[in-house]
């Protein structure tokens, strides 16, 4: 078994990969650093800076260099006869709408089979939220942002989705379905998206949201 003597502490992100943690090895191996402490390497979310926030446990981190990189930093520590630590909190996940386990649960709620990795109380007291999840998106009420304009349907990569800023929200696969079913893409996205000046075209896309 390694017993590690010292350990150092990487925190890992995109100003601070793996091509950069290289050069300071020698530095460290002068410290008498025995190990290197690294922060989480998964995929994170797009904005992270500390890697907690996993979208993917089978990937490791691109904006750290990947793969490629990850392997040649492990190796350069190898040479230098240091161990490696890594901190891996496998109950720590992102909510980020690159994170397809997420986002299969935000199309198919308890019928999803990542459904249980989250915890998600999915029989709350408020029957209008039984099955459903909650998130805190919108920077007004629901109506007012609805009405403004700013949620819209989409059609992208072959999908129907709901657009909120630079959000895209799936939604559950009946709908899709029924979107598919009803006319044209161009004539679905006309008939679903109105204008803010007058907001009672909005029903339809309201229909379909709730």
């Amino acid at each position: 078994m390694r017993i590690p003597r010292a350990t150092y502490r990487l925190q890992f992100n995109r100003d601070f990969t793996f091509e950069r943690a290289i050069e300071i090895l020698p530095y460290l191996k002068d410290l008498a650093i025995s190990d290197i402490y690294a922060s989480p390497l998964f995929r994170a979310g797009p904005e992270s800076t500390h890697g907690y926030d996993i979208c993917c446990f089978e990937e490791i981190n691109p904006d750290l260099g990947g793969t490629k990189d990850f392997e040649s930093f492990a190796g350069h520590v190898r040479e230098m006869g240091m161990g490696m630590l890594v901190d891996m909190v496998p109950n720590h996940m992102g909510g980020a709408l690159t994170n397809g386990w997420w986002v299969d649960v935000l199309e198919r709620g308890p019928d999803s089979k990542y459904a249980q990795y989250f915890d998600i109380d999915w029989d709350p007291p408020e029957p209008a939220l039984r099955d459903k999840v909650l998130l805190p998106l919108l920077e007004d009420p629901y109506a007012r942002v609805l009405e403004n304009g700013k949620l819209g349907l989409v059609f992208e990569n072959g999908a129907f989705k709901v657009a909120y800023h630079d959000r895209r929200l799936p939604l559950a696969p009946h709908s899709i379905e029924r979107l598919k079913a009803e006319a044209p893409v161009k004539a679905v996205l006309a008939a679903y998206n109105g204008q803010a000046e007058n907001p009672a075209i909005f029903n339809r896309l309201d229909q379909l949201l709730r």
